[in-house]
Order: structure tokens, then sequence, then C-alpha cells
């Protein structure tokens, strides 16, 4: 599956799609990211049941700051909805390929038991 474009529009949609959603926070200017991009694309094609988006920074500068993307290239892994990872640097191929491995091996069922447990301490912890 070839890349595709994420705005501010279509971020929350995509992001919370079944399956593994990666992300690529990028810029024209960034050398690094330019680097990284046919790293992600071909690793994208090696994965066409996953989702691979590119988020230009310059272009969608309110999405990227609300998501405090502070250096770039940052890759943000998904899956079913759940942020998973968040990589900032160029990663080389096999990184990325055992980073996918993992987010595919993971159950979501007790990740999202981890998740509310962590909320419910939190709030605990608040009161």
């Amino acid at each position: 599956m070839a890349t595709v474009e994420i705005t501010g529009e279509n971020f929350q949609d995509t992001i919370s799609k079944d399956g593994v959603v990666l992300l690529d926070f990028w810029a024209e200017w960034c050398g690094p990211c330019k680097r990284f991009g046919p790293i992600f694309e071909e690793v994208s094609e090696q994965f066409p049941d996953h989702t691979f988006g590119k988020v230009d920074t310059e272009a969608n500068q309110e999405l990227s700051a609300a998501l405090q993307i502070q250096s770039i290239p940052t890759l943000m892994v998904f899956r079913d909805g759940v942020l998973l990872a968040r990589e900032a640097g160029l990663l080389p191929a096999a990184a990325l390929q055992e980073l996918i491995g993992k987010a595919e091996e993971l159950d979501m069922e007790e990740v999202r038991k981890q998740i509310e447990a962590a909320q419910a301490e939190q709030q605990q912890a608040g009161e």
C-alpha cells in the first residue's frame, strides 16, 4: 500500500481505524526526513494490510503542535486507535519492521486493561 497524506481533517478517522497505523511526521526542508521517506515507503509495500500516512508538519502546524511534535522525522504507531509508540529520528528499515512486528503481536485487550488501570490510578491519586 502506498502512503496516504494525513491532515488535520483526516487524522482522527485514520488513527481510529482497526489495525496498525504508522504516521511519519516530516517537512520538505528536513534532511533526515528526506532519507527516511524512501525507507517508510519501501516498508509500506511490505505491509499492505497496514495504513502508512505522512504528515507534512509545515502544512499541518496546528496538528503537529497539538501532538507536541518537537523534532522530525517523528514516527507514531497506533493500533486499533491506541498510540503504542512514538519515535523521533531516522529509523532504518529493520528497526521499522521490528516496531511493526511488536505492534502486531500485542494483545490489544490486555493493553486496554492496562490503560484503564493506569487511568483509574491517576484519578485516585488526583482525589
